[in-house]
């Protein structure tokens, strides 16, 4: 049997795969996923969800399955605001351990 070296993947499958902006999309993601199960939570259609948060109809279909690509980090903060949570930016330097980038915990 022939063993197979695999490189070592990281924490980010989107970094994996090779998506330049895997940063900013895991943290639309991580965004979208809250918001996604806040209108599961609350039993919102589409158009009761997009009068909430300000958004068009198509654009809630768009984050429902997660087409994130022309809603901005600030656009999925605002949503979420609307539906009364409260969103957190922290800034600090980086450590060693963890590379400069974007981390949200949703």
């Amino acid at each position: 049997m022939t063993r197979i070296d695999h490189p070592q993947g990281t924490d980010n499958v989107l970094l994996d795969l090779g998506f330049d902006d895997a940063k900013e999309l895991s943290a639309k993601a991580a965004l979208a996923f809250k918001l996604n199960e806040l209108i599961d939570q609350r039993g919102l259609s589409q158009m009761a969800a997009a009068t909430i948060t300000g958004m068009t109809q198509p654009k809630v279909s768009q984050v429902r399955r997660y087409k994130l690509q022309n809603i901005s980090l600030e656009r999925l903060m605002q949503a979420l605001v609307s539906m009364d949570q409260q969103v957190e930016i922290v800034v600090q330097p980086a450590r060693r351990a963890h590379a400069p980038g974007i981390t949200v915990a949703a």
